[in-house]
């Protein structure tokens, strides 16, 4: 008779939460590996002299140094602790006379590099130096910079748009400081010169049923209120089902597009919605929402969402009057496996009772602040907190937390605000072998086969050759791109970090499927794809022991397949354990390359990783002890479900091991 699975005990539960927040780390680490970002270099004086002989044994002691940290890097810029040279203070550079047009062409050389780095905008801070000393600026002297600033922007194609001043005076003043200095936050944004060089946010929205997910979008995007009865949401919706419900079951896409002075573009008509060609011509940056399935009966589609988007975001929808229930707890633990930043919008403020709000507010501090999580809640509740939030929000550890009604419109004007100055961040290098991961699929009338996904690393253009595969022989199939889309307006080439659609020459619908990859045309040597991997995983909750021919649901980017544990570096693995564990796909082959994020669920989450090695070799087991003892029964005969597969089957066949073309 089946016993039933014990409940978690509460020292199990801090074991795995202490886990998970170490595991993040050690994640955080090998993804840097997988996705190098390639930084925009710099003409510095300090550059050219250097000598071939240092930067030669500077670049091995970076190769080798896996404990490199980005962030001490970043300090070390602020504090010009790296420059030999010293810099011109921006004080100088800011209030240089008119006429002089050597300081000013330094100033537009300093803002362009902030662009860069930026990938077209920047917060410029008028008032602070860059290692953050007092400017000391008079009203006057504020007023002078500010101008000088706008002069510099417009030689770049750049607006700029005061954000928040201080001792300045005007609506955008915030609390008043004693020493009486003027400064100010103001976002410089590039005009793009073409479509496909406008800005990309990518946010992925979760939460319980019924939080709102859909109506939230359905305001921000369309600038009408709601009517408390779903009229918001209605255009977001892909499946009749959908309307009639009112519960999203699919993958939804929406955009929401920022001009250059940092306004939302809507319709000047009232109550229409702009479509997404209207959208993306008029913008200089773009926000795409990625709607989730709020049902626990949908997670599986949530989750693959949430893996194949690559969101650069997560947020976080809780209804004021339910609270942090159900399958938003989910969401949250697979938005911090993934280490994605994570904000919060509640909801439904306008029907909820005060008492409810505040027991609401009380529950997700005391999550966010656990030890699996580690974030600092802010609330933000005026435009100060809202703008200095948005611009440190680089930091993982912050959580900032909205109190909204769609309703109402109440605080949805900080949500834009924020939204508007959210800091682009990810790992991409435009320099690396074209890769790309098709997410979805499509079969467009007097097109012909489109795949949709997220271009991970390189470039392609309209018309260069590729492959795509691999198909369930782990086969590659040639072919060539007819035409690129980017947000339904066709550009000529997408580059890293961007999400794109593909028309695909000589190639049916039927033959594509999500999961797979498609590469530029290699040299005849075909990719390699396995059916079998190692990885270093952590288990979240499993109520029992996880041993060999353990099988689960997993998630590696856009791929979902079945897998089964064939090997673990010791007997048996439970809650908070961290393996090294190798797994086989039941299906087919994929292709996966060391440092993709995967997670693996049997309903729920249970566990995350990370893919160490590709392939594994049976006469090397993770367990060696354990090999040596548990290959021979009782009756001295060898048995093979260690390493081979359950009823004593042989699985080194030359088409599990490794396929190739």
């Amino acid at each position: 008779m089946a016993t039933k699975p014990k409940k978690q005990l509460p020292y199990e539960k801090r074991k795995g939460e202490a886990a998970l927040s170490d595991f993040a780390e050690y994640v955080e680490k090998q993804q840097a590996l997988r996705f190098p970002s390639s930084k925009p270099a710099t003409a510095d004086a300090a550059a050219a002299s250097t000598t071939a002989a240092a930067s030669a044994a500077a670049a091995a002691t970076a190769t080798a140094d896996l404990e490199h940290h980005e962030e001490l890097d970043d300090i070390l810029d602020s504090l010009n602790l790296s420059d030999p040279a010293p810099r011109v203070r921006l004080r100088v550079l800011l209030l240089s006379p008119n006429d002089d047009a050597d300081s000013l062409q330094k100033l537009v050389d300093l803002i362009q590099e902030r662009l860069d780095e930026g990938h077209g905008e920047t917060v410029f801070d008028i008032g602070f130096e860059n290692n953050g000393d007092s400017m000391r600026l008079s009203k006057d002297e504020w007023d002078a910079a500010y101008k000088r600033l706008i002069d510099a922007a417009k030689k770049l194609r750049a607006e700029c748009k005061l954000l928040l001043t201080k001792n300045v005076g005007g609506d955008l003043d915030g609390a008043p400081t004693k020493d009486k200095e003027c400064s100010g936050k103001v976002m410089i944004r590039q005009t793009p010169a073409t479509v496909e060089s406008v800005i990309e946010t990518r946010i992925a929205v979760v939460g319980n049923v019924d939080a709102g997910k859909s109506s939230m979008l359905g305001v921000l995007v369309k600038g009408d209120l709601d009517d408390g009865r779903g009229k918001a949401r209605v255009n977001l919706f892909r499946h009749k089902h959908e309307i009639e419900t009112g519960r999203t079951s699919s993958v939804g896409m929406e955009i929401m597009g920022f001009d250059t002075k940092g306004q939302v573009v809507v319709s000047d008509t009232p109550g229409r919605k702009l479509s997404w060609e209207e959208i993306g011509k008029r913008s200089a940056k773009v926000i795409t929402f990625t709607d989730l399935a709020g049902h626990e009966r949908y997670l599986r589609t949530t989750v693959f969402g949430l893996l194949s988007s690559s969101p650069n975001y997560c947020l976080l929808m809780v209804a004021a009057n339910n609270g942090l229930i159900g399958m938003s707890k989910e969401h949250l633990g697979i938005a911090l496996a993934l280490n994605v930043p994570v904000m919060v919008v509640i909801t439904k403020i306008d029907i909820c009772p005060p008492q409810i709000l505040a027991q609401t507010i009380e529950q997700i501090t005391r999550i966010l602040k656990s030890p699996g999580a580690g974030k600092i809640p802010i609330f933000i509740k005026n435009h100060e907190e809202c703008i200095n939030t948005a611009t440190h929000f680089v930091s993982k550890r912050i959580c900032p937390i909205f109190q909204v009604s769609n309703v109402t419109g109440e605080n949805l004007d900080l949500v834009r605000s924020f939204l508007n100055i959210l800091p682009h961040h990810g790992r991409y290098n435009a320099d690396a072998p074209f890769e790309f991961h098709v997410n979805d699929t499509f079969s467009v009338p007097h097109v012909g086969t489109v795949v949709s996904g997220i271009v991970k690393s390189g470039v392609i253009h309209a018309g260069d050759d590729v492959q795509i595969g691999p198909d369930s022989l782990g086969r590659f199939t040639q072919t060539s791109i007819r035409s690129i889309e980017r947000k339904r307006i066709s550009v000529p080439a997408a580059s890293a970090g961007q999400s794109a659609s593909f028309a695909l020459r000589r190639i049916r619908r039927k033959d594509v499927r999500k999961g797979m990859v498609v590469l530029a045309k290699g040299d005849g040597t075909p990719p390699k794809v396995h059916r079998e991997f190692v990885a270093e995983v952590l288990i979240l909750s499993h109520a029992t022991t996880i041993k060999t021919k353990y099988q689960a649901m997993l998630h590696v980017g856009p791929v979902s397949q079945t897998c089964a544990i064939i090997d673990v570096d010791r007997p048996f693995i439970r809650t908070g354990d961290r393996a090294t564990v190798a797994f086989r796909f039941v299906q087919r082959p994929e292709y996966l390359a060391p440092g993709d994020r995967l997670l693996f669920r049997e309903g729920r989450t249970k566990g995350l990783g990370i893919v160490k090695s590709l392939g594994y070799d049976p006469l090397k087991p993770l367990n060696p002890n354990q090999a040596g003892t548990a290959d021979v029964d009782d009756d001295g005969q060898q048995k093979t479900t260690e390493s081979g597969g359950p009823s004593g089957k042989s699985e080194n066949a030359p088409a599990e091991v490794k396929v190739g073309a």
